[in-house]
This record gives structure tokens, C-alpha cells and sequence, in this order.
């Protein structure tokens, strides 16, 4: 009985309670509507971490850096449509509070593997919308002059002899 107490104390203590009870990475499932977008996704510091389509399951850090949450962008592109950028916000995890009584764990182990935060959405869906140019097709018509309408006929101009 004591062994397994002297290791419960032992892990509470060189752990996080966050590291225990939380996830450093988490998986979000990314789609769209029309599907078949391409997304990309970039991080706080610039760098691209995945290109693909959608529908999409991917895993993100919830960590960057000491201290430091992580933070991404989804850039959603279609053909046709807008391109539209949607931000993934990572927050602070409630059980790093728990941490409370364990200073390795508040301000190492937590801080140091990111499990002190937590994504705040599991799911992305987003409706893109149709991109005003590929909605107006505009087409180019000569018009000889009788085929001109008269009340163009004021404004037209004379070009040559």
C-alpha cells in the first residue's frame, strides 16, 4: 500500500495535471461546403503545416512554444468561389489549475509540452461563397450599324475617315 502511494505522489508531482488529463495534440475535422475545397493551414509563426481537400482530419498542437498557445489559420480555396480564412483558437485548459499545489507541473511540465491548452472546436464547417465574378458572365457584342438601338446612336463616335 505504501509503494503504491509513494507513486502516486511521485507522478502527481513530476507531472502536470493538465499532461495527465489533457492532450498535446488534437485531431479537428475540417470540411466544407461545396467540399472538395483545397485548404491550407498555417501556423502563428508563418509556416505551412498542412495543404490538402476537404473533408480533412487533421492534428494540431495545441502548444507553441513556453507558455505559448498555439494558433492557426485555415485558408479555404474553390475555384469560383471566395477564398476565405478562418482562425483556430486554442484556450487554457481547466485542469491546469489543478496544478495548483505542484509548481513542476504549473510552470514546467505544462508550459513546456503545451498541455496546459486545449482546441476550442473539434469540428470546422464552412460555406464558401460564390465568387461575384464567376457569378456575372459577361459576353462581348458588335453591333453593326443598322443593328445599332437608336438612343445608342447619340453616343456613338466617329473613329477614321
Amino acid at each position: 500500500m505504501k509503494l503504491i502511494f509513494t507513486l502516486t505522489i511521485t507522478i502527481l508531482l513530476t507531472t502536470g495535471c493538465a499532461s495527465m488529463f489533457s492532450k498535446t495534440l488534437y485531431p479537428i475535422s475540417i470540411s466544407s461546403t461545396p467540399s472538395e475545397a483545397r485548404i491550407t493551414i498555417i501556423d502563428k509563426k508563418g509556416v505551412k503545416i498542412y495543404k490538402g481537400n476537404t473533408p480533412a482530419t487533421i492534428k494540431l498542437k495545441a502548444g507553441s512554444g513556453y507558455f505559448s498557445q498555439a494558433e492557426y489559420q485555415v485558408r479555404f480555396e474553390k475555384a469560383g468561389y471566395d477564398t476565405k480564412i478562418v482562425p483556430v483558437v486554442f484556450k487554457l485548459d481547466g485542469w491546469y489549475w489543478a496544478n495548483i499545489l505542484n509548481g513542476i507541473g504549473l510552470l514546467i511540465v505544462d508550459p513546456l509540452t503545451g498541455a496546459m491548452f486545449k482546441l476550442d472546436t473539434e469540428f470546422l464547417n464552412e460555406t464558401l461563397i460564390q465568387s461575384k465574378a464567376s457569378l456575372k458572365k459577361e459576353e462581348l457584342k458588335i453591333y453593326t450599324l443598322a443593328e445599332t438601338p437608336s438612343e445608342w446612336k447619340q453616343h456613338l463616335v466617329k473613329i477614321g475617315n
